[in-house]
C-alpha cells in the first residue's frame, strides 16, 4: 500500500515589534504578508502574540488562529510536538515577545527541532534590539559578544561587569547585555562604579519607538552627565573601546 507523504510546511521566524508602534514602520511588506496568511503560531506569550497578530490585520479570524506556547518552562521533550502543523503541510510561524525569535529568546530549540525534522526554516526581516543597538553604538561591530542578563545580586554583578570591561581592554570586542527594565537604574549605577573611566558605555532605550534614545559616552563622561530616565524602559547596554 502506498502512503502519501505530505510536503512539510515551512517554519517562519517572525520578528515582533519592540513596542507599541505601527507594524509597517518597522516590518517589510513581505514579512507582514507571511504573518497575515499563517494560521499556526508558536509563541512565547499567547496574549502578546494575539495582540501582535491582530495589529497585522490577519487574513483569518483571531479565533481560527492557533497559538501554541513555547517558553523557558516548556519541557524539552515537548518541543518537537509543536512542529505538528508544519509536518502536516501547514506553514508555521515562531514569534518572540519582542524582536527576533531565537535571539535572547526561548525559541531556538524549536528551530533546531525543525532542522532535524527536515522542515525548511525561513528567517524574516524585522527589528532586533541587539543589532540596532550595536549599529548605533559606534563600537566594534566586527567582534562582539552578547551576554544576555548579568547577575542580579550586587557583588556578582560587579564582578561580571569587571570581567566584561577586562575583555574590552584585552580584545576590543564589544560586550552587550540587557536587564529587566525595572532594574535598569541599578545596572547603570553598577557600570559606572565597576568599569574603567575610559571604557565607552552605550545605552540604547526604546529602540524603534518615538521615545528612542541612544547615548554613547565614556564612563567618565557619564559620571558627569545628567542621568537618563531608564526605569521601566526596554534597554540595551554596551561596553566598548
Amino acid at each position: 500500500m502506498n502512503v502519501e507523504r505530505r510536503t512539510p510546511g515551512k517554519l517562519y521566524l517572525l520578528p515582533n515589534l519592540l513596542g507599541a508602534i505601527e507594524p509597517s514602520s518597522v516590518l517589510p511588506a513581505h514579512t507582514m504578508a507571511v504573518a497575515r496568511r499563517v494560521r499556526h503560531f508558536v509563541v512565547e506569550t499567547p496574549k502578546a502574540a494575539r495582540a501582535f497578530v491582530k495589529s497585522l490585520r490577519s487574513e483569518h479570524a483571531l479565533q481560527d488562529i492557533g497559538f501554541a506556547e513555547l517558553n523557558e518552562h516548556t519541557p524539552p521533550q515537548d518541543v518537537a510536538a509543536l512542529l505538528a502543523p508544519a509536518l502536516e503541510g501547514e506553514d508555521l510561524a515562531l514569534v518572540s515577545d519582542a524582536g527576533c525569535p531565537g535571539v535572547a529568546d526561548p525559541g531556538a530549540p524549536l528551530v533546531a527541532a525543525a532542522h532535524r525534522a527536515g522542515v525548511i526554516v525561513v528567517p524574516l526581516v524585522g527589528p532586533s534590539a541587539l543589532v540596532l543597538a550595536l549599529m548605533a553604538s559606534g563600537m566594534n561591530g566586527q567582534n562582539f559578544v552578547f551576554h544576555g542578563y548579568l547577575p542580579v545580586r550586587a557583588e556578582p554583578r560587579a564582578a561580571a561587569l569587571r570581567a566584561l570591561d577586562a575583555a574590552v581592554a584585552r580584545t576590543g570586542a564589544t560586550q552587550l547585555f540587557i536587564e529587566t527594565p525595572y532594574r535598569n537604574d541599578a545596572m547603570f549605577d553598577a557600570v559606572l562604579a565597576a568599569c574603567r573611566v575610559q571604557t565607552r558605555f552605550c545605552v540604547a532605550v526604546d529602540l524603534t519607538l518615538s521615545s528612542e534614545e541612544i547615548v554613547s559616552r565614556t564612563v567618565e563622561q557619564w559620571r558627569a552627565a545628567p542621568r537618563l530616565q531608564l526605569s521601566g524602559r526596554p534597554a540595551m547596554f554596551l561596553l566598548g573601546s
